[in-house]
């Protein structure tokens, strides 16, 4: 794919190198005036075909000449294009439509394995390679989202089919994050314009998201396509339908237990967001889900899904705060008692929610013995001075809250910490027996 190639498109009448063409180019365009007597669509095919010749930018046969010039013309094809006052003509609009398919339909590298996302900063994303041909294709990506902007759905529904949306969708493979966000802005166009394609597309990009899920946990664009899936969910009429909660419990939720969860979480905690603001009887659900994949030594993903739940338990239904109280009460306790630093401050946190104290307080009998529990170990073990005087801080507000409830459960605390060293001790005096007994089994055989 050097810099002498062959053009792609089939209306072309002959074969013929850009070099040529650019220098033809040269030779004519300057002698051109308004009043030349050459068509507006016919000037614009002779661009188009310009624009047809693909370069890899890393063949060193390539001429950047010819590069600059292809760019140059994509310029000035935009330009026409927009300046245009009814739709292409139909030969112009196949010929236009081939060449930005020539142009964005390449294949591309497989995207670089990452999973040690644990290990990078909330900030950092692995997927992140540059494409040195952007400043062709990020033309290409304005001309097609200036088409789908202008052009009639009716008509350019003939050039945008399945196969079009299909290969569109597999570009959110790319590595160059500018891509992947011209290609979501075109998604969207295309989604809110031609309503026969919705369901299509729905189904194409939760099968995109179900192989990420259960098959390669390796796709770079995942964050994008569910910031699409958020205004898509955004855009739902309630009662929600049958296939839309599929999608949530079968694709959303397990989303939640890949180790790359950091890199879109952001994206899939606001569509999880929108399905409870919609219909909050699904909150009960989707939380004791949440909990069924929560992380062992993951301390990021913890941090991450505390501040979901936090978000989420403001929009549960009544009902399904009280019954989500203890599970929701016990894994922040657990969290609290963390010894990673970050996820216990994070989960202290929580109790400045008035929402979530508030949820707790419609379970109080339940929740106190083991919140207190959990207050107490903190202030008694853990390493951390900081999370010591945070969790002082929390006790002094739980105390307040009833001090009756709290006294007992500090009560109960005690008793079984004291069982506790009592089984200690006992299981000690069982070994002490066990070793004495073997070292005089041991006697008996030497003699």
């Amino acid at each position: 794919m050097g810099g002498q190639k062959n053009l792609s498109t089939s209306s072309t009448p002959q074969k013929r190198t850009l070099k040529s063409l650019f220098e033809q180019d040269k030779k004519i365009i300057p002698h051109s005036s308004p009043s030349s007597p050459t068509s507006a669509n016919d000037e614009i095919l002779t661009i188009i075909y310009y624009c047809s010749f693909e370069f890899t930018f890393n063949d060193p046969f390539e001429s950047l000449s010819e590069q600059e010039f292809k760019r140059v013309q994509l310029t000035r094809l935009l330009t026409i294009i927009k300046c245009l006052k009814k739709p292409p003509h139909e030969k112009v609009l196949r010929t236009l439509v081939s060449m930005i398919s020539i142009n964005l339909f390449r294949p591309l590298p497989p995207p670089a394995k990452c999973f040690s996302t644990s290990d990078l900063g909330v900030e950092e994303y692995p997927f992140s390679a540059f494409s040195p041909m952007w400043s062709h294709l990020q033309i290409v990506y304005e001309i097609l989202l200036r088409l789908v902007g202008t052009v009639d759905q009716r008509i350019l529904k003939e050039y945008i089919d399945h196969i079009f949306l299909l290969k569109l969708l597999a570009l959110f493979q790319s590595e160059d994050p500018r891509e992947r966000e011209s290609l979501k802005n075109v998604c969207h166009k295309i989604y809110a314009k031609f309503i026969s394609e919705r369901s299509f597309m729905r189904k194409s990009m939760k099968d995109v998201l179900l192989n990420y899920v259960f098959g390669t946990e390796n796709h770079p664009g995942i964050a994008e396509l569910l910031e699409i899936w958020g205004t898509i969910i955004n855009g739902f009429t309630v009662p929600l339908k049958e296939e839309h909660k599929l999608f949530l419990m079968r694709v959303l939720i397990p989303l939640h237990k890949t180790m790359g969860m950091q890199m879109y979480h952001k994206q899939l905690a606001y569509c999880i967001s929108q399905f409870v603001q919609k219909e909050p009887m699904l909150g009960g659900v989707i939380v004791r889900r949440i909990l069924r994949y929560w992380p062992v030594t993951n301390s990021q993903k913890e941090v991450m899904l505390i501040g979901e739940l936090e978000e989420m338990v403001e929009n549960l239904d009544p009902d399904q705060c009280r019954k989500l109280a203890l599970p929701l009460c016990t894994q922040i306790t657990k969290c609290t008692n963390s010894l990673n630093s970050q996820v216990a401050e994070r989960a202290l946190f929580v109790w400045n929610n008035e929402q979530f104290v508030k949820m707790a307080t419609t379970a109080m009998g339940e929740v106190f013995p083991i919140i207190v529990q959990g207050m107490e170990k903190n202030l008694k073990w853990h390493w951390s001075k900081s999370i010591r005087q945070i969790t002082e801080r929390v006790k002094m507000m739980l105390e307040e809250m009833d001090p009756v409830l709290y006294k007992k459960g500090m009560e109960d605390f005690k008793v079984k910490e004291l069982e506790a060293h009592e089984e200690d001790i006992k299981r000690k005096r069982k070994w002490e027996r066990i070793e004495l007994a073997a070292s005089q089994s041991h006697l008996c055989v030497s003699s």
